[in-house]
């Protein structure tokens, strides 16, 4: 076990199967020891069998299996004469599985073995710390809800984004912040009027006027860029606008980051509302702003003809 305490956690997957084909191989040898004719990945399409008669696709369903893995298993037993097929009188297209003969008198015979294997189980577990199969509950249910991938995919966002520095604007970050903002434009809308009036002279339009602009800086490169722009309105103290993240840097949590910057600055000059536009095509924007705490409102004139939503947060 040299490896395992070296490699760590991360190897989970290859403990668990080195664990499977412990237990399998002794299974197989278990089946042996009292005469049945089983293998043991028959088990669970065996055991179901013995309950009634199913499908393969109510089969793979009940015990969690894939459709061609039941199918082959279905195979394996029909040769050895344990089950038996026919059409289902409801659907002629379904093939109904049943035990055969040869195979109901195996479900009398293997309570034994049943009996010996639960207890052997249990004597185990008595001699452990930690109760396995309710650890097993536990990780299927919380796999069932998120899968490994995803946790891994959330620790890789969370660590690519203690590499992302926010920083306010600086001139020499000018083109990135127009760039950026340019490319995503073009990608789904067209650029209008108003979009070049703020890229361009970002100073005049923005700054100048009480806004603040912030880049996000990854290994020291503008990947990122959101604006809080100044407003005359009477409701709204600032719009959070112009926000663009590269797709090279997508997935780092960077318009997150950008956001909370431009929502600190707005509260730090005791801005109680910001407002924002948007388009519903943008899904993961519209996501990031929910998250945000922005909420939608309507019937706001706009500027921009690619503006289909608007939204709001009360600070």
């Amino acid at each position: 076990m040299d490896f395992f305490d070296q490699v760590g956690k991360m190897a989970i997957g290859s403990r668990l199967r080195l664990l499977t084909d412990k237990i399998t191989a002794d299974a197989d040898a278990i089946y042996k020891l009292y005469g049945m004719p089983l293998q043991a990945k028959w088990f669970p399409v065996f055991h179901i069998l013995s309950i009634g008669n199913f499908t393969i696709t109510e089969i793979a369903q009940q015990i969690g299996h894939s459709h061609p893995s039941v199918s082959k298993i279905v195979v394996e037993m029909s040769k050895e004469g344990l089950i038996k097929e026919r059409k289902d009188k409801l659907d002629g297209r379904k093939n109904v599985i049943s035990l055969s003969k040869k195979g109901k008198e195996l479900t009398e015979k293997i309570k034994n073995q049943y009996t010996d294997v639960a207890k052997a189980v249990e004597a185990i577990s008595s001699n452990t710390q930690n109760d396995l199969w309710k650890a097993i509950e536990e990780w299927e249910f919380l796999l069932n809800r998120k899968s490994l991938l995803s946790y891994v995919q959330e620790q890789k966002k969370l660590r690519e984004s203690e590499q992302v520095k926010i920083v306010p604007y600086k001139p020499i970050y000018a083109e990135a912040f127009r760039n950026l903002n340019k490319e995503w434009i073009s990608t789904y809308f067209k650029m209008e009027e108003a979009d070049y009036k703020a890229l361009d002279r970002p100073k005049q339009y923005i700054l100048d006027k009480g806004g603040a602009i912030f880049v996000a800086l990854y290994d020291k490169e503008p990947v990122g860029v959101c604006a809080l722009i100044k407003m005359k309105d009477p409701d709204y103290d600032y719009e959070l606008a112009k926000m663009a993240v590269s797709p090279k840097a997508q997935g780092k949590n960077i318009g997150w980051l950008l956001g909370q910057a431009i929502i600190e600055k707005a509260k730090s000059a005791g801005a109680k509302k910001i407002y924002l536009e948007s388009n519903t095509i943008l899904k993961p924007a519209i996501n990031l702003y929910h998250k945000l705490g922005f909420k939608k409102i309507a019937g706001r004139a706009t500027p921009y003809e690619r503006c289909n939503i608007q939204m709001e947060l009360e600070l």
